[in-house]
């Protein structure tokens, strides 16, 4: 079985921060591309950041960039999500997901395996 379990969403205030963790069960990360993904109410899901398995480079969606930080602890077979300085328009569920390829992207379609969600909350 290949499983994600994300945590660490909660209410925060307008400005604060979160981290986000998804552990991996069931296989090993060190060779899947990995995503974080949200879906806010009445909103379709939207790639927020990815982390290649190649070079490990990351990306980011443009609403994101230079707020939050993806990375990954292949020891722990967990991925992380640091936010920073949150808005109210990041509130949603954030998801994460995995693919066995190398480069990754932040289009949901191309990722099999998905997490539970966890709720995150921007409001003062």
């Amino acid at each position: 079985q290949l499983q994600l379990a994300e945590s660490g969403g909660g209410l925060v205030q307008p400005g604060g921060s979160l981290r986000l963790s998804c552990v991996a069960s069931g296989f090993t990360l060190d060779y899947y591309a990995i995503g974080w993904f949200r879906q806010a109410p009445g909103k379709e899901r939207e790639g927020v950041s990815c982390l290649s398995s190649n070079d490990g480079n990351a990306y980011y969606a443009d609403s994101v960039k230079g707020r939050f930080t993806i990375s990954r602890d292949n020891a722990k077979n967990t991925v992380y999500l640091q936010m920073n300085s949150l808005n109210p328009e990041d509130t949603a569920i954030y998801s994460c997901a995995a693919e066995p390829i190398t480069v990754c992207d932040l289009l949901p379609q191309g990722y099999d395996y998905w997490g539970q969600g966890t709720q995150v909350t921007v409001s003062s």
